[in-house]
């Protein structure tokens, strides 16, 4: 009550409301309520708090909810659901959200992952380190592919921690790995998150797409470099099998037999969106097609397989189209009792800097990894934060082809940061995916110790991206002839 009373003093009613309705979710999300529930929840209570309790709003929330004689006016909120749910399904740009993940799924089952372990295994598996150097490149080639998390983490898991295990790998440096590299497909594209970016921002996929290729591909990069220094500097922790066969001519072959297939569709889908040939929407069909066709190639395409990737790809995109729906309320309710402005005054009455102002909301962003899942971070937070950039005086090079460079630079910024989301505990989502799959004598704790020099370079990566815009507006400017 004390508390009540002193926050009262200080903040106004708009302030205190907003404050409440942030603590409400998170007190929902804590509680274990699914997350589209816990929106659609907290905005329908302060709605009632509003029409019943706080004269100042109701006229704001009359078209939303009203009371007669009978109860509720139910039309109103039939008409409000049907309005946001229209402007979803409308949306052109979601369109292609089914089709990347159908391809994603499907890539995973179609057994061309198997397929590169095992003849990257025979490249590299007699080097220090090539094991984890194996896991690298395959979670590169993954993320430009699949974009699924779960899929490519417990992919990974499967295949290679019992190797790594055998060959007396340590335990936190396996399991960093594996996580760290499923992890890159939320930022290389084509990306699930940057998908929802481009809707939620308002701003070309194909820029984004573009924006995000160099940090995805220097991050991956900074793995490859860290697994090799470590690799020197404490060879205990990734020993080279005492045994090995010779590489001959054969085993680059069969590494350019695992390799070319999936490159091939992932310059299909990229190339045709960067050239201009096809929209991301209709690159991310030819994506589904192209991994059907492989998944059959590899004798991996029956009824079962299709079936279940069906169903798994309804699930993912439900899943996701109901939290949007959930979030555009919930960012509605807020917006009437003046969270915009209030969000906004808060990160702008810290620094007067622009570029502090960003790393600030990078900051922000940072924290909320720790406790809330990408989606609900992209879904709520970023409308808040795009006038707040658009309104900044940030020198972000865009050749004056690209739209909007500095909303691109920002947009990849918060991508690099959310991925650390995965790898962040409580809901690093990445580490329970591997410890599903984890042979016993792993325990959270070896995964957690195991992901920290990864998050790390995230950290630099993500500070190589701050200082260099021109990474992320530099291809998008090429591609449009300049």
């Amino acid at each position: 009550m004390f508390l009540l009373e002193a926050l009262s003093n200080i903040l106004t009613l708009n302030q205190f409301a907003v404050l409440a309705i942030f603590v409400t979710f998170i007190y929902m999300l804590f509680r274990g309520i699914p997350v589209a529930f816990a929106l659609v929840g907290v905005s329908l209570i302060f709605v009632l708090i509003a029409e019943i309790f706080l004269d100042p709003y109701r006229s704001l929330f009359r078209d939303v909810i009203e009371f007669d004689r009978t109860g509720l006016d139910y039309q109103r909120l039939a008409a409000l659901s049907g309005r946001l749910f229209g402007n979803i399904v409308k949306n052109p740009v979601l369109v292609a959200l089914p089709m990347f993940i159908f391809m994603g799924l499907m890539l995973d089952q179609s057994g061309v992952a198997q397929r590169m372990m095992h003849a990257m295994q025979k490249l590299f598996g007699g080097l220090r380190g090539g094991l984890s150097l194996t896991v690298m490149l395959i979670g590169i080639i993954l993320a430009a592919s699949t974009g699924v998390i779960g899929a490519s983490v417990t992919l990974l898991g499967v295949m290679a921690l019992p190797a790594m295990m055998k060959q007396n790998y340590s335990k936190t440096m396996a399991t960093g790995t594996i996580a760290s590299a499923g992890t890159l497909g939320i930022l290389i594209p084509p990306s699930i998150m940057l998908v929802i970016m481009s809707d939620q921002l308002a701003i070309s996929l194909g820029d984004l797409f573009m924006g995000a290729l160099f940090p995805g591909l220097i991050l991956g990069g900074l793995y490859i470099l860290f697994i090799v220094a470590f690799g020197l500097l404490s060879p205990n922790s990734m020993p080279a099998p005492e045994k090995t066969d010779e590489v001959g001519l054969d085993v680059v072959l069969e590494v350019l037999k695992a390799v070319v297939p999936p490159m091939f569709l992932i310059l299909l889908v990229l190339g045709s969106i960067f050239a201009g040939f096809a929209t991301p929407t209709e690159a991310s069909g030819l994506g589904a097609l192209g991994a059907t066709l492989l998944a059959g190639a590899n004798n991996r395409l029956n009824f079962k397989v299709l079936k279940e990737v069906s169903r798994s790809t309804l699930n993912t995109s439900g899943y996701i189209v109901g939290i949007f729906l959930a979030a555009n309320f919930f960012a509605f309710i807020m917006r009437r009792y003046g969270g915009d402005e209030i969000v906004q005054d808060l990160v702008l009455g810290w620094f007067t800097n622009p570029y502090m102002i960003v790393a600030f909301i990078l900051f922000i962003v940072f924290l909320l990894g720790f406790l809330l899942d990408w989606i609900e971070i992209t879904i709520i937070i970023m409308p808040l934060m795009l006038p707040i950039i658009q309104g900044l005086e940030l020198a972000v090079n865009g050749y004056d082809t690209v739209r909007d460079p500095a909303v691109v630079w920002f947009a990849i910024l918060v991508a690099v940061t959310l991925q650390t989301s995965f790898l962040t505990p409580p809901v690093g989502f990445a580490l329970f995916y591997l410890k599903g799959v984890c042979p016993p004598g792993i325990s959270l704790s070896h995964i957690y110790r195991g992901i920290i020099p990864f998050v790390l370079l995230q950290i630099l990566g993500l500070s190589i991206v701050f200082y260099f815009p021109e990474l992320t507006t530099w291809l998008p400017a090429k591609a449009y002839g300049n």
